[in-house]
């Protein structure tokens, strides 16, 4: 069995390429920097460090790697032969991808089991999006290609932070993860990731996790870099801090409770679970990088104005998310090109047309003019 694996970063090695190795499949890492690659085609393995309660060290072996810029050709012809295709590239960067999937399943000998695509990324439906990519490039061919491919769309969950100095292309990571496919695409003949589960309706996890942790990790680290803290493990060790990161997910619980029946209790408990993961004091995590592209993270349906917006529209309790969107706006870190941009814009524009533009929510929505009266207030701090 093959597997090639879009994105030879920290998550690709450290989660997905160590979950499908230990799956016994042999592992191609697809990646454009040039100098990674030639540090995985060098090494004949590399160690994943769990570090926390229950964690140990695991190594990786059986792996090769093509630089995907320089050499798309030696793609291709990778996935024709592949049993399954998996990235962790980031949502925006599957459009660089899907030329890639689509030449590959062009070369594919239609008498192979059809490949077996999941793009693991930190977002609601992207296989589909990467499907539709590959669709659209397609065009009238995809008729013909359709039946080389299945693809099923993921939740995924490891907190994976930046990497020591010095620790070349071995991971650093917690000892926790999830990974939840969809069960539907691939009829009888599931891909054998051990530790991955299959569901039938794969929504409540993806937002579950979601609205859960991404939505957490990122209230953490917004109210760290406010505090001055700069560890995400230290900012939640901060009382005041973990109080208002408790309210915030206790809020989206509630919202995970009327949309999809999630059980109270098991919600309070997966809650728990998620605030001692962040309070790991092993994980060298920090608000800065957590804290990163604050514009997309207070985009439409990212993980504070998608649950605010939903929890408004029912109703329900929001003023904790509210607030975090109020830490996020407050997030000044001039090494982060969008948290630069934030603070511009907020000189800028109106509060009216900022809060409609980033959160892409319209006036009369109900969330609207709770999010203008925090927009407002950083406004009135950075006059």
């Amino acid at each position: 069995m093959k597997a090639v694996h879009f994105g030879a970063g920290n998550i690709g090695r450290g989660f997905v390429g160590l979950l499908l190795a230990e799956g016994g499949y042999e592992l191609v890492f697809s990646d454009v920097a040039t100098a990674l690659v030639d540090a995985l085609n060098a090494a004949d393995e590399y160690t994943v460090h769990e570090v926390g309660e229950g964690g140990s060290d695991k190594v990786v072996t059986g792996f090769r790697a093509v630089d995907s810029q320089a050499d798309p050709a030696a793609v291709a012809d990778e996935i024709a032969t592949a049993d399954v295709v998996t990235t962790a590239v980031g949502p925006t960067v599957l459009r660089f991808v899907a030329p890639h999937v689509l030449a590959g399943l062009a070369l594919r000998d239609p008498s192979r089991a059809p490949l077996q695509v999941m793009a693991c990324e930190n977002a609601i439906g992207a296989t589909d999006l990467l499907h539709e990519e590959i669709r659209a490039l397609a065009g009238d061919a995809w008729d013909g290609l359709a039946a080389r491919a299945v693809f099923a769309n993921t939740a995924v969950d490891r907190i994976v932070p930046a990497q020591p100095e010095g620790s070349g292309i071995d991971v650093t990571v917690e000892p926790f993860f999830e990974w939840a496919i969809e069960r539907g695409p691939f009829g009888d003949d599931p891909p054998h990731i051990p530790g991955a589960h299959f569901v039938d309706d794969l929504a409540p996890y993806i937002e579950r996790k979601l609205f859960t942790v991404n939505t957490g990790h990122a209230t953490t680290a917004y109210y760290g870099a406010q505090a001055g803290i700069e560890r995400i493990s230290d900012a939640l060790a901060d009382p005041a801090i973990a109080a208002k990161v408790t309210a915030t997910l206790e809020e989206t619980s509630a919202l995970l409770h009327a949309v999809h029946g999630l059980d109270a209790a098991e919600l309070a408990e997966y809650r728990a679970t998620i605030l001692r993961r962040f309070a790991n004091p092993e994980l060298p995590d920090t608000a800065q990088r957590v804290g990163r592209q604050p514009l997309r993270k207070l985009s439409r349906h990212e993980r504070f104005v998608g649950p605010a917006a939903a929890a408004a529209e029912r109703g329900l309790p929001t003023r904790a998310l509210v607030a975090a969107m109020g830490a996020a706006l407050a997030f000044d870190e001039p090494d982060d090109p969008q948290s630069v941009e934030l603070q511009q814009r907020l000189r800028d524009e109106d509060a009216a047309a900022f809060t409609a533009s980033v959160t892409g929510l319209d006036e009369d929505h109900p969330l609207f003019a709770q999010v203008e009266e925090v927009v407002r207030a950083r406004q009135a701090e950075l006059d």
